[in-house]
């Protein structure tokens, strides 16, 4: 009988979660596991997650591949798979209320203040620069943002001249940047906590008539043409779909008792029109290295 892993993800509305929910079921086919799926249908919301951990839990799953929408509050139903005795795999965020077989995910500190140099070197350290953040209290959203305001202490020339919100929506940060736009200067460079809302800037630039040059994380599809087509000038691999297949390999592993990492930490990788051709293939087709090949 295959194993059933219950896989938990964020939201229906970035494309990241899609290649996470891919990179899960291209993990557990290779190993002869079976996934379940758990999204909200309202995005990133705490109750629905939570009620979601009690619906699964009450199917008995053999372990649970888990991102958490929230940093505190879904920590009470986390403490419920605890209880439960049913191991715990986390990845994309850190659980630190919960006891986790692996933890699976990027310093998203390190990525933001890479890609921050990248372009602050790219504006040869002088210009106005725009910050769009996701929403207020996502951990990964804030750390990439503290790493961007952090990266230009080094550089006076760069003026970080406001913050738009965008709840990693690429609606809410075209809207965002519009509104931003019609009422100050423009801006050199955009600092965006994820590709999906850079690509609702490129559309508010592009409504505009404006140019600037735009950085994104996660090297999703969309991006990677912006890139190829000038849109965009760079983004950073956030490669959720190699967390969620280690994730649920060490899940697997981990029920047929062989000993995982109990933290897996990706490499930043920036990707521009340099090598972009390495990333320019839809998710069915991206190689995804597997555990042992990660510590290769």
């Amino acid at each position: 009988m295959k194993v059933k892993i219950a896989v938990f993800t964020k939201n229906r509305t970035n494309p990241a979660y899609d290649a996470a929910r891919l990179g899960a079921d291209r993990a557990a086919n290779w190993l002869g596991a079976q996934t379940m799926h758990f999204v909200p249908v309202k995005s990133d919301d705490p109750i629905e997650q939570s009620a979601l951990v009690d619906e699964a839990l009450a199917m008995a799953p053999d372990a649970f591949v888990f991102t958490p929408v929230h940093a505190s509050l879904v920590n009470a139903a986390i403490a419920r798979i605890n209880e439960s005795g049913i191991p715990l795999v986390g990845f994309v965020n850190p659980i630190p209320a919960a006891r986790c077989v692996s933890y699976v995910g990027s310093d998203d500190y390190r990525l933001g203040f890479e890609l921050a140099q990248y372009l602050y070197a790219h504006l040869e350290g002088r210009g106005r620069v725009l910050v769009v953040s996701g929403p207020v209290a996502s951990v990964t959203s804030i750390e990439r943002v503290r790493a961007f305001r952090d990266a230009a202490k080094a550089h006076p020339g760069i003026n970080v001249g406001g913050t738009g919100v965008g709840d990693y929506r690429r609606d809410t940060a075209r809207d965002s940047v519009t509104h931003w736009l019609a009422s100050n200067e423009g801006f050199e460079g955009c600092l965006v906590a994820n590709d999906i809302m850079a690509i609702g800037v490129v559309d508010a630039l592009r409504a505009a008539g404006r140019k600037a040059a735009v950085a994104g994380v996660n090297a999703i599809p969309e991006a990677i043409a912006a890139i190829r087509r000038g849109d965009m000038l760079v983004t950073a691999d956030f490669n959720a779909m190699h967390m969620a297949f280690l994730a649920t390999q060490c899940a697997v592993r981990h029920l047929r008792g062989e000993v995982v990492p109990a933290k897996i930490e990706l490499p930043v990788e920036i990707v521009d029109r340099r090598n972009c051709h390495l990333w320019d293939l839809p998710y069915e087709q991206r190689l995804i290295p597997t555990l042992q090949e990660t510590f290769a």
